[in-house]
């Protein structure tokens, strides 16, 4: 009983040792940058950034409407509340884990921006020299925001949503760190090799899509799963408005990751906006070749995947090359799918395949397609006359897998250590949303008896 009172109450406590902390730090005068600011470029960041913030209840949207009925609210709320977490997280220490002072290419002084000191006052960051310091670091919250939310996916239905807390704090600090840290930091040791990745195949769709393979196998299987059962959507509108919100939010990840108002935003929003839409007609037409009728749910869950394998080629790839990149990435993961389907793997609303493995194909294709007529200080591609860098794309990307899978294996281990990371039987029979939420999807009470 007391064991259990300390797990409830610790929470709480470090939210206020955090916040009593946060009284104490000195306020810093704003940087004084109007010679080197550019206002148009302030303004589109800043949209961008709410784009990409937008992008959260939209993923919510979309898992949501994918799960059981009785697991809608608990899938939406594990998705959400990673705003409040890893915002608190970012403040306190994420952003100098992830851009503060390199330490060896692999990490961040952790002191650099403690509480964000320095950020309010402090020099443009030499990526995105006419916006502020300030603007590029909340920005890059968005994108620390989502990251952890994409694995919910695969656990669904039977994760215990304080354990989930836990796995979102460990999994910022030691998977989204690092990868952001060596992927988009200039003395990152990827960066240094010559990996590109524009707005997050590596840092947020690889790494989640491998955290969520490595949940999927220790958590285990469902119930449902086990005997096989068809489980239908709860809400396919639902995943319509999340498929929506989340391309509408993809102009902000993708162009706005060019951190100006410039050509190079302009060609990252068509190259997100083409390979979306070629992957959701490619999906949708391949379920028609294998005997399905065109769906809903094929189209939207297409779409994300071009939108995921556009990711990291956006910035550095021409329009007409996106529609192969959403096409052939749509296929593969369709093709994954499908051979997950035929083993024991229980990946609910198939992260991996749609996230990992679209993550990785827009890798390599950035390998083969990255072109230097786009972005002058990118690379050309195997295509264009340059294989080397389509292996260093390789080398980068099979890193990143391990790395990832290995991390949030062991998280998702050390986690259940310190409190069970499965719901009882009981509680996935009654399902997440009244076992740990105490409400009920569809019902404008809370639920006063279980």
């Amino acid at each position: 009983m007391e064991t259990n009172s300390i797990k409830r109450t610790t929470p709480f406590i470090v939210l206020f040792i955090l916040a009593f902390a946060a009284m104490f730090v000195k306020p810093e005068a704003l940087f004084d940058g109007s010679k080197a600011y550019n206002g148009a470029d302030i303004a589109w960041v800043l949209a961008s950034a709410a784009l990409v913030f937008l992008m959260t209840p939209g993923l919510a949207f979309f898992y949501g409407g994918m799960v059981n009925k009785k697991n809608v609210l608990s899938t939406m709320m594990k998705s959400v509340v990673a705003a409040g977490v890893v915002s608190v997280l970012w403040v306190v220490v994420g952003f100098s884990l992830c851009f503060g002072t390199s330490i060896g290419g692999f990490i961040g002084d952790p002191t650099t921006f403690m509480f964000f000191k320095g950020v309010m006052s402090g020099q443009p960051w030499p990526g995105g020299p006419t916006i502020p310091l300030s603007l590029f670091s909340l920005f890059q919250l968005m994108f620390a925001i989502i990251t952890p939310g994409l694995v919910v996916g695969a656990v669904a239905e039977r994760i215990r949503f304080t354990s989930y807390i836990l796995f979102i704090v460990l999994f910022s600090l030691f998977v989204y760190a690092p990868l952001a840290h060596w992927s988009w930091h200039p003395d990152g040791f990827l960066a240094k090799m010559g990996v590109l990745d524009f707005a997050g195949g590596t840092v947020v769709h690889i790494s989640a899509g491998c955290a969520a393979l490595a949940g999927a196998l220790v958590l285990k299987r469902r119930k449902s799963h086990i005997e096989h059962k068809e489980i239908p959507p709860a809400n396919i509108p639902y995943v319509l408005i999340g498929t929506g919100l989340l391309w509408f939010g993809w102009f902000g990840f993708n162009a706005g990751s060019a951190l100006s108002a410039g050509d190079l935003a302009v060609s990252a929003f068509g190259t997100t906006n083409t390979a979306a839409g070629a992957a959701g007609l490619s999906w949708m037409f391949f379920d028609v070749i294998k005997g399905k009728k065109p769906s809903v749910l094929g189209f939207c869950i297409g779409a994300v995947v071009g939108l995921v394998a556009i990711t990291p080629a956006a910035g550095f790839v021409a329009i007409p090359q996106s529609i192969f990149i959403g096409a052939i990435a749509a296929l593969i993961s369709n093709l994954v799918v499908q051979w997950k389907s035929k083993t024991a793997l229980d990946d609910t609303l198939d992260v991996f395949p749609c996230h990992g493995v679209g993550g990785m194909v827009g890798m390599l294709l950035t390998g083969i397609f990255a072109t230097k007529s786009v972005n002058g200080i990118g690379n050309d591609g195997w295509f264009y006359g340059n294989p080397e860098f389509f292996f260093t794309q390789l080398k980068g990307m099979l890193i990143v897998v391990v790395f990832s899978f290995v991390v949030s294996f062991i998280i998702f281990k050390l986690v259940n250590l310190i409190q069970p990371l499965r719901v009882t039987q009981e509680e996935e029979e009654a399902g997440l949303d009244l076992s740990q939420h105490n409400e009920k999807y569809g019902s404008t009470k809370l639920v006063t008896e279980l």
